[in-house]
């Protein structure tokens, strides 16, 4: 059927008008989705309660995101079931960028060997971000204690076993299992003696009511340098900025390492392109050398890696602490 010139006109001007319309919206819409993400304010999940350095890094990085990619964010101290309640929190968030994860090492490379009826898993139901920053251990003896060296304390606690206590913190946790090691590698029983934190333990350590301690070497720093106690040795790959003068468990003869982190996950199926964001953003903002020295504050060492490069060092570590939890023997109550 033929179309009068003056109808296929005006056809013609409303199918453009039409084309028009549907160009403009295509095109305001990638600009609605990224104002949406920048105003719309990111949960930054901390499994554990407010205070220390975890929290503190949380902050810093919430922060630095406002300022890197011009998006709010808050941190939400999710805490109960030592950290698996605010972990078991973000599985359950929706993938879409909103909220993110930042723990320390155990939850997401140690409780998968250490709790039965866990209601997640630390690989499958979580997408890396960057690892943020490490922090060592230091295994400590009071300055009445005669022995100045890792050698020196094997042979004494040898001489009399029952000098074979080591203080630490909880049961369960990373200077548990790391004396675990260590006593494997050295020949020695180990008895490990709980404390919530070094607050509690140095004191004891002071008075000689224990003989040995491991905990964050940071902690240990101060006293060391005043001679009330010795650094024997540190636990990570090399010295730790914090001791340099402490040689390392390898140094002094015992094939022992296991350093601290803390990472960023985000939900499973999180778009990759928004995990490479905000890791880069998180990764460029850790080693701003204000925000650096504010870390080495709280006894960090700031790192920030890729995706991938978290993936790598969360799977050696799962792995490395396995063994130390198999050989401790740790049955958890729940």
């Amino acid at each position: 059927m033929r179309v009068p010139r003056r109808r296929f006109l005006q056809l013609t001007a409303a199918a453009a008008t039409v084309l028009a319309v549907i160009s403009l919206i295509s095109g305001l819409l990638p600009m609605a989705a990224s104002a949406q993400f920048r105003e719309q304010p990111v949960r930054i999940v901390f499994p554990f309660a407010a205070g220390g350095s975890g929290d503190a890094l949380a902050r810093i990085v919430a922060d630095q995101m406002l300022i890197s990619l011009g998006r709010p964010a808050i941190v939400e101290n999710r805490t109960g079931g030592n950290g698996r309640i605010g972990i078991s929190t973000v599985k359950k968030a929706a993938p879409d960028g909103s909220t993110l994860l930042i723990t320390p090492i155990a939850p997401m490379a140690v409780y998968q060997h250490v709790y039965k009826a866990l209601d997640y898993d630390p690989i499958t139901d979580f997408a890396p971000v960057s690892q943020l920053a490490t922090y060592d251990f230091g295994l400590a003896v009071g300055s009445q204690i005669p022995v100045r060296s890792l050698g020196e304390l094997v042979a004494w606690v040898k001489a009399e076993p029952a000098r074979a206590v080591i203080g630490g913190s909880s049961t369960g946790d990373l200077t548990h299992f790391l004396s675990v090691l260590f006593g494997r590698a050295a020949g020695l029983d180990l008895r490990h003696v709980a404390y919530r934190g070094s607050a509690a333990a140095l004191p004891d350590l002071l008075a000689g009511h224990i003989p040995m301690l491991l905990t964050g070497i940071s902690d240990l720093v101060q006293m060391h340098n005043a001679g009330r106690i010795r650094i024997l040795a540190a636990s990570g790959h090399e010295r730790s900025l914090f001791a340099p003068d402490v040689p390392t468990f390898r140094e002094g003869g015992y094939d022992v390492e296991g350093s601290g982190w803390y990472g960023t996950f985000a939900p499973a199926r999180t778009p990759a392109a928004v995990v490479d964001r905000y890791s880069a953003s998180m990764a460029a903002a850790v080693r701003v050398p204000q925000i650096a020295e504010r870390l080495r504050g709280f006894g960090l060492q700031p790192t920030g890696t890729s995706p991938a490069q978290l993936a790598a060092i969360q799977k050696s570590d799962s792995q490395r602490w396995a063994l130390a939890v198999q050989i401790s023997g740790f049955m958890p109550e729940e």
